[in-house]
């Protein structure tokens, strides 16, 4: 719990500007669109390392690993010409307009020790449903970032399908055990303290599952694609900020852009990299010599389905 509430409290904080206004949902005929990129300037930063032999289940989570024992964190999709993935990218100060997608409550899996997606865009006071579809457990802790530090927002247990196989013969077997079946889904409320926006979820037994939240009040976002493409479409005419949103961004990123009847806005937008060390457990150039983890351990802990480079 220390390490994700050093993480949390050390990101910027987006606030609400202003008082709070409900957002109204009506016909748009006349609409726009914004369609753009967004790519990442610089280096792209140190991934994070986690030593599978200090935490549970090291077997079958160590299916994705090193091949030396460690499971590798990377929070920056970002292609070879600096297509950057996964980010979000959305509108404020659209007070009216398209209603937000029917049966829009966003679910989180956890998948080979993942939580998947990595981030997930949510309206305030909303559910998320998270399913657990490894035959390991799982445990759900929420937080929102506040410049006073964390605030938990909840923390449960995440069901494994009883159909899953709970004793395995040996230590090999668990590794070997591909199947995923959904257990029980958890549907838990998103509800964040005035004028804060971002969440992050961690799984308490596997510190390497993290995924992030951004809570929005209109439904004019998007995710950008493996070309670091956006769309957002059906906007009311008018001007609004478009804010880019990567959780270990800690840079402003926004811009005015003005929305014309039946009109369609190309930007393309350059984050800078951040530099520096990001989080306490980066992976450094060396192991840690207190983790080290033996030859025999290692040939225990195979990276059967993918192999990940530092």
């Amino acid at each position: 719990m220390r390490l994700i509430t050093r993480c949390a409290a050390g990101l910027v904080l987006l606030s609400l500007s202003g008082p709070a206004i409900a957002y109204q949902e009506m016909k748009v005929s006349d609409g726009g669109t914004i369609i753009g990129t967004v790519k990442l300037d610089g280096l792209v930063p140190k991934p994070k390392g986690y030593n599978l032999t200090t935490l549970p289940d090291q077997l079958y989570c160590g299916r994705i690993s090193d091949g030396q024992g460690w499971r590798i964190l990377q929070p920056f999709q970002v292609g070879a010409a600096g297509e950057f993935r996964d980010v979000v990218v959305y509108l404020e100060g659209v007070e009216k307009g398209k209603s937000f997608a029917e049966g829009s409550i966003p679910q989180i899996e956890a998948k080979d020790c993942l939580f998947l997606p990595f981030t997930t865009v949510v309206r305030d006071d909303q559910t998320v449903t998270v399913v657990n579809m490894d035959p390991v457990m799982h445990d759900i802790q929420a937080y929102e970032t506040s410049h006073l530090g964390a605030r938990v927002l909840f923390n449960v247990p995440l069901p494994m399908n009883p159909q899953h196989p709970r004793n395995f013969k040996d230590r090999s077997d668990a590794a070997m055990y591909h199947k995923h079946m959904a257990g029980a889904p958890t549907k838990q409320l998103v509800a964040l303290s005035k004028g804060r926006r971002i969440f992050v979820m961690q799984c308490g037994f596997h510190a390497y599952m993290e995924s992030w939240g951004v809570a929005v009040t209109n439904p004019y976002f998007a995710k950008t694609d493996e070309q670091g493409r956006f769309t957002i479409a059906d906007i009311p005419p008018g001007t609004y900020k478009l804010v880019v949103w990567h959780p270990y961004v800690r840079t402003v990123n926004e811009q005015t852009v003005t929305v014309n009847h039946n009109g369609t806005v190309e930007t393309n937008i350059v984050v800078q990299a951040p530099t520096g060390r990001l989080y306490a457990n980066e992976v450094l150039a060396h192991d840690y010599v207190r983790y080290n983890v033996t030859e025999e351990t290692q040939k225990e802990i195979d990276p059967m389905i993918q192999k990940q480079k530092r």
